[in-house]
Order: C-alpha cells, then structure tokens, then sequence
C-alpha cells in the first residue's frame, strides 16, 4: 500500500511538473508571436490566439495543483503558486486587451521568469519528512 501512495504521489507531482513546462512554453512562444505581432500579417492571429492557449494553459495548471493537493494530501504550495500565475494571466490578457505595452511587456517577461523558476524549482518533501533526509550534515 504505501509503495502504491508513493507512485500515486509522483505521478501527481508529475502532472504539475508537465502542467508547469506547458505554462512555460506558452508563454515563452508568446513572446515570439509578440515579435511576429511586429514583423508580419499575420502575428496579430498568432498572438491571439496563443493568448488563448497561455491562458488555458494557466488555467490547466491550476486544476491539475488542486487535483493533486485536494484528494491526496498532497502540498498546498503549487495550488498558490498556480493561483498567482492564473491572476497574473489574468491581468496580462486584460493589458493586452486595452493595448497597454509599457506594462503588457515587462509582466510577459515576469510571468516568463516565474513560472521558469516554478519549473526548476525542486520538488516538495513529503510531510513528515525533514528537507535535509539523505544529506549528510557536517557539525563540530
């Protein structure tokens, strides 16, 4: 039983992984339509349209945290962290809606940064288990 609770929480801890990388990509990709937006006809389409994506995306992110924390017990970290990006996704569609570049740009580059940052960051310990298990600790 407990070998089972343990795959079903890294296959849970997976799943936020991959909801985290696909935010990322999103996000990453609409900074190149945003170039395309500049360059060519048809960068406006791309850059609506991946607006959509990114903001599914955020959304998908904070669905697959709650599913993973709620039923199981798991951390309740990624289900604030994806609550921040989705209110970020938020004010980003609305100040890209209302054409506000000066501050539409700088919180694509910040989103950008966090949420790269929430895909390198490492995994949460289990409860109960001290962050330091394993390491070897050198006092004196």
């Amino acid at each position: 039983m407990t070998t089972r609770v343990t795959t079903s929480r890294a296959q849970r801890a997976s799943l936020v992984r991959a909801a985290i990388a696909l935010q990322t990509v999103t996000i990453f990709l609409q900074a190149v339509s945003a170039g395309l937006l500049l360059t060519s006809a048809y960068g406006e389409t791309l850059h609506s349209v991946g607006a959509r994506v990114m903001y599914g995306a955020s959304m998908l992110y904070l669905l697959v945290a709650l599913l993973a924390w709620k039923p199981g017990g798991g951390p309740v970290r990624p289900v604030w962290y994806a609550s921040g990006f989705l209110a970020l996704a938020s004010a980003q569609v609305v100040l890209g809606i209302a054409h506000v570049p000066s501050l539409h740009l700088p919180l694509g580059v910040l989103m950008f940064g966090l949420s790269l940052l929430a895909l390198v960051r490492p995994q949460e310990r289990e409860a109960g288990r001290p962050d330091h298990a394993g390491v070897p600790t050198i006092t004196g």
